[in-house]
């Protein structure tokens, strides 16, 4: 969907008449059925005067294709300006830009595998994409997705123009980290309108009157032949994803209702329940993969970029040079999607769906926006993982929406426990010991499942840190009662969690390092639910804080033992009184049976309430 489109000669004349916000704006009301922010309407009236000066060259033709906001099918993100022609060999071309109205900013690091930069945006200071990262995504997107673009050999040429944005001598954004973007999309910067026409007339040398443009805009979505191959390669032999018992049952299932919905013109909803480690994650993927190599367009979605990008960098394994991150997509995306605009997404982690969407407080409700967007939704689902206020996936809800937009629903439930060693019964154990739910199992006797008690948090990260030399596959994470500062979060040498009465100090898991659960030196780095959730490891350490202890016979939480930066509780004071500690004891409840559900093959725990700690011994030796 094209926001605006023109020629060059229309659009110079439109600026200079000061009329051209206007007319973007009018097109996006009648498009996307809603007012633009004011912010982005200013960034029109600013960001087009200077594409107008960079178009000023008798060299670049007058018929040049010009778009604004190309929303891209299928998933919502929108490329700011484009232009499309002709080369003197009749290659068809496109030039993409990404326009930014930064003066600043500051090098991050890797944040969730991709190496983000600071800046000032959406009203306040950020960790967002480098604008070359930004830009070749969107190139990639529509390389693999639009079927003209493919049959018919169209170029795509991805650059970023920060136009009042000044380099300077070693500038955050040209540093070595961040060449692989800057290498696949070029970034210009007010001083280098020369260079960017440069680069426009490279490709672009004849006008085209929009034709190109055209057939962009009205190529057919699907997965392109080679993504679909490029795929197939990356799951073949794929260890990490290997499906068993009843995953592959409910992959049938999923596959067979997929086909069927598309090929009958329906709208269904398939649902999988499954607790901690039934294999969700691993059956998405296989989806992903299976769906787009059958001309589908698919999405895996998420509302936390961590399990995306781990799932992401595990699928495309030695892969190095295939850029498959659009295929995971933030479940925001979806706020002014059309109605049945994509194939399938497939929704991981769907309890924690959310209500608002973006920075501007758009949307409805994410359930809705998902099973609106796509003709099959898959949503993989575990209630008693609802570990904030904001978390509104429930079954209930998505049954609501599903018949409120007239899909056919389907509920399948993965029973078969491969994390915790093929155990129901540890779960069992935990929810009972926890006081969750009763349970028939009162002991652990019998499992093949090792779960430790430490006396002494060091001991604990030594034994973690041992059986990570095995294969990187052990981590340590905590209750969220130490604070992590933002200003501390690249800092190596900064620990946030400190035990005095141990000596004990560990820092959270650093933003400018490698992914948590991927990483060679992470184990030295503590996790939380945030960066956990959705993952899984052969052994986690689990440092349980003051927000939960034992006292007359039971378990007690207490939420105001958490750290001032966790907004997991943020708004709790809106509830009736007596409500409160019922919903705060569920979040973190809940919370603590995650983070110890993370091991596959053993679950250390430390508890700074020692009388948690004891009775903990005590279930475990009854």
């Amino acid at each position: 969907m094209l926001v605006y489109q023109g020629i060059k000669s229309s659009f110079i004349e439109e600026v200079n008449l000061g009329i051209i916000a206007d007319k973007i704006r009018e097109k996006y009301i009648e498009l996307i059925h809603r007012k633009p922010p004011i912010q982005e309407y200013n960034s029109w009236k600013n960001s087009m005067q200077y594409m107008r000066g960079v178009l000023d060259d008798d060299e670049i033709p007058n018929n040049v294709g010009i778009a604004i906001e190309y929303n891209i099918p299928p998933t919502g993100n929108r490329i700011d300006f484009m232009m499309s022609g002709y080369s003197k060999k009749d290659s068809h071309e496109v030039v993409i830009v990404e326009l930014k109205q930064w003066d600043e900013c500051e090098e991050v690091g890797k944040v969730d595998g991709i190496y983000k930069v600071n800046t000032y945006t959406g009203s306040k200071k950020r960790d967002v994409n480098h604008p070359s990262y930004q830009a070749m995504t969107y190139a990639n997107l529509i390389r693999d997705y639009n079927s003209n673009v493919e049959d018919k050999k169209i170029n795509i040429r991805p650059c970023a123009f920060l136009h009042n944005y000044y380099f300077s001598d070693n500038d955050p954004l040209l540093r070595s980290n961040y060449q692989e973007y800057v290498k696949e999309a070029p970034i210009f910067s007010a001083r280098d309108v020369l260079k960017l026409r440069k680069f426009i007339k490279k490709y672009i040398e004849i006008g085209d009157d929009k034709k190109v443009l055209y057939e962009v805009e009205n190529g057919k979505i699907r997965p392109s032949k080679m993504l679909q191959d490029n795929l197939g390669s990356m799951l073949k032999g794929n260890k990490e994803f290997y499906m068993i018992d009843s995953q592959k049952i409910v992959y049938e299932y999923a596959l067979m209702y997929a086909i069927d919905t598309l090929s009958t013109n329906s709208k269904n909803v398939f649902i999988v329940k499954g607790g901690p480690g039934t294999g969700k994650s691993v059956l998405a993927v296989n989806l992903l993969v299976e769906l787009n190599k059958r001309d589908m367009t698919c999405f895996y979605v998420t509302k936390s970029a961590t399990p995306r990008s781990v799932y992401s960098n595990k699928l495309r394994g030695d892969f190095t040079k295939k850029y498959i991150g659009h295929l995971f997509q933030s479940s925001g995306k979806f706020v002014d999607e059309k109605s049945n605009a994509i194939d399938c997404l497939i929704v991981d982690e769907a309890h924690r769906l959310t209500e608002k969407s973006d920075f501007f407080g758009h949307g409805e409700n994410q359930v809705k926006e998902i099973i609106n967007s796509s003709r099959f939704s898959i949503f993989f689902l575990d209630e008693n993982q609802r570990v904030t206020l904001k978390d509104i996936g429930r079954e209930e809800t998505i049954k609501y929406f599903a018949k409120q937009l007239n899909a056919g629903i389907y509920t399948y439930e993965l029973d078969c426990q491969f994390r915790c060693n093929g155990s129901d019964g540890y779960i069992a154990w935990l929810d009972n010991v926890l006081e969750i739910r009763e349970t028939a199992n009162f002991d652990i006797d019998g499992f093949d499942y090792e779960f430790k008690i430490f006396d002494d948090p060091n001991e604990l990260r030594n034994a973690i840190e041992e059986k990570n030399k095995i294969n990187n596959k052990s981590r340590i994470v905590a209750g969220y009662c130490w604070d992590w500062p933002k200003i501390n979060r690249t800092d190596p040498d900064y620990n946030d969690i400190v035990i005095p009465e141990y000596n004990f100090e560990m820092s959270w898991n650093l933003d400018g390092g490698e992914l948590f659960a991927l990483g060679e030196n992470t184990v030295k780095q503590a996790g939380c639910i945030h960066t956990t959730q959705g993952l899984e490891f052969d052994y986690v350490g689990v440092i349980i804080g003051d927000d939960m202890r034992y006292e007359d016979d039971h378990i007690i939480t207490d939420h105001t033992k958490r750290a001032k930066t966790d907004s997991s509780l943020r708004g709790l004071d809106l509830y009736p009184k007596e409500e409160q500690y019922g919903i705060s004891d569920e979040i973190i409840k809940n919370t603590y049976r995650t983070l110890m559900t993370r091991g596959m093959k053993g679950c250390y725990i430390y508890c700074t309430n020692k009388d948690l700690q004891n009775y903990f011994r005590e279930r475990l030796n009854k």
